[in-house]
């Protein structure tokens, strides 16, 4: 059971990331920060992660799963490679805040692990394109916090829902 709804999560996260607008700084907008958040918060932190990794290992391995129908190791090494390991900390902090039980505090867990995603994409894109740090956030986190911290909402809500809460391992 465990391993099918992993299997069918990265097929999610993959559909999600196969709706995308590409933007002219380079970063994408895609629906990846909700399928990513709505993995940890349904598997887990530890299946979620797993879901994730497998993920990123079939994309590394050439499959077309990223943004822009794209694959391959010059994504992951690419400007916004960060983003794609910064999934692995969101999709498990999402999962460990399902086992909190105030849901504010449980709220703030996934957001949080939203911000060490940022951090992640932000790091790597001025590594990889030698900007600055606040260029780098301003280029490729600002524009796009706001649609990530309302993803994340939503998959916090859509992950309460009764049929998909009997899914949560």
């Amino acid at each position: 059971m465990k391993m099918c709804l992993t299997a069918m999560f990265c097929a999610v996260i993959t559909f999600c990331s196969w709706i995308s607008f590409p933007m002219p700084g380079g970063v994408a907008i895609t629906l990846q920060i909700f399928a990513v958040s709505l993995c940890g918060c349904v598997l887990g932190p530890v299946w979620g992660g797993a879901c994730v990794a497998v993920y990123i290992l079939v994309g590394a391995s050439g499959f077309p799963v990223f943004s822009l129908l794209s694959g391959g190791v010059a994504q992951i090494a690419g400007p916004t490679g960060g983003f794609l390991i910064g999934f692995l900390a969101l999709a498990v902090f999402c999962g460990i805040s399902q086992r909190i039980k105030k849901a504010c505090f449980g709220a703030i867990i996934c957001f949080l692990g939203l911000v060490v995603c940022h951090f992640f994409g932000i790091v790597w894109f001025m590594v990889v394109t030698n900007n600055s740090f606040l260029s780098s956030v301003v280029i490729c986190s600002l524009p796009y916090i706001l649609k990530d911290i309302i993803l994340v909402s939503a998959a916090i809500f859509t992950a309460k829902i009764k049929i998909i809460k009997k899914l949560t391992i």
